[in-house]
């Protein structure tokens, strides 16, 4: 027997070896409980003929799974022209157990149920005309009444263990379908961070080497005229390489260790931002940050994306623009948070979204949010609104 969940084609209730072991067992059961019964019930009139009933029945159980509905048939047949010719004395129906459980487990329930009722209306009235001078209406009733009750309790039970089988079976479909489910998105989340550990890798050396690059320009140029110049601009570029590669070491150990879901972020935060200022500051260019609202009202991962757009738009500023000033404005709200970058340096004429323009787009759009850029009043503009989606 088969089941389909969903589309998907399910293995059969039993393996072969167990389907095998059901085809011996119906005639082992057939063959000890039709002399059993007939004894108990009274119906051995001829021992050689109780079991010859005996024998057909199970040689016809044999192939029960196979003709389900013949072997049925054929069955209540035997069963039936063994009582009409007082060969055995009871039963009409139960004899033919094998071959109404091999019915039902096929899937023929109607039509075990129609053969069953019709076997018993048959008995009834054999009993009822036939024999009506030998027994009275009482034992009638009683011998037809109980092959009623057994048929009743056997497809009841046979209904019952069908469908237990059918649930355990859709069950373990189901599991495995949502284990299937939860490792596609455990692997999407693995790719998922991994990009953005992509992105953060791109902004951390992006920014490191254009301030790194700065500091020992000033410090080349200076080496001969001002040497305490030149130590300090090193120095400074010694300090921010440190720092980088902190975070650097932090973001390989993740991808090392295959992306484990609790990653914390090198970036700062809001927190972060006056030293990334100050680091830009000791470059040469100067900058201002400007903040209006509260900082208590910035989740987590917002202030995280506030860091890494101020961080690329200074990088940016510095190598690209060729700026000597730089103003950031920071705008928190209950709902929502405005960043607004806006340098005095060379704007191209036309933008081109780069790995770094791209990736402050993504992760401002991963938040619900949108990045523009573009050319500003003196020079170049990026400005990002981010919602809060998620309150922390």
């Amino acid at each position: 027997m088969e089941v389909s969940v969903e589309g998907r084609r399910a293995t059969p209730l039993a393996g072969p070896s167990v389907r095998g072991m059901n085809r011996l067992l119906a005639p082992a059961v057939t063959l000890v409980g039709v002399p059993a019964g007939l004894a108990v019930t009274g119906g051995n009139v001829q021992t050689v003929m109780t079991l010859t009933l005996a024998f057909w029945l199970a040689a016809a159980a044999f192939f029960a799974q196979r003709f389900p509905r013949t072997v049925l048939v054929f069955s209540l047949s035997v069963v039936a022209a063994m009582r009409g010719a007082d060969l055995v004395g009871s039963g009409w129906v139960w004899p033919a157990s094998a071959a109404f459980v091999a019915a039902v487990l096929a899937g023929r329930l109607r039509f075990a149920l129609v053969a069953g009722v019709t076997a018993l209306l048959y008995g009834a009235g054999w009993d009822a005309f036939v024999q009506s001078g030998e027994h009275g209406a009482e034992w009638t009733f009683a011998h037809v009444g109980g092959d009623a009750l057994w048929l009743a309790a056997l497809l009841a039970a046979t209904t019952a263990y069908l469908n237990t089988r059918r649930w355990q079976r859709e069950m373990a479909l189901r599991l495995e379908q949502d284990q299937h489910e939860r490792e596609l998105d455990a692997r999407r989340r693995r790719a998922e961070e991994r990009v953005g550990i992509a992105r953060d890798l791109h902004d951390v050396v992006s920014h490191t080497l254009a301030v790194v690059g700065v500091h020992l320009n000033v410090a080349l140029d200076a080496f001969d005229t001002d040497p305490e110049e030149a130590r300090s601009s090193l120095r400074l570029a010694q300090d921010v390489r440190g720092r980088a590669m902190t975070d650097l070491k932090s973001l390989v150990d993740v991808l090392r260790d295959g992306g484990a879901p609790g990653i914390a972020e090198p970036a700062d935060g809001l927190d972060g931002l006056e030293r990334l200022a100050d680091q830009v500051r000791a470059a040469g260019p100067a900058v201002s940050v400007n903040e209006f609202g509260e900082r208590s009202d910035v989740p987590a991962a917002v202030a995280t994306a506030i860091y890494r757009v101020v961080q690329e738009s200074l990088t940016n500023a510095v190598r690209h623009a060729g700026a000597t000033r730089v103003v950031v404005t920071l705008r928190y709200s209950p709902t929502s948070a405005v960043v607004d970058v806006q340098d005095d340096g060379t704007a191209p004429e036309q933008v081109v979204d780069g790995n770094g323009i791209a990736g402050m787009r993504e992760r401002v759009a991963a938040l619900g949010g949108a990045l523009t850029t573009g050319a500003g009043r003196t020079g170049f503009t990026v400005r990002a609104t981010i919602p809060y989606l998620e309150r922390e």
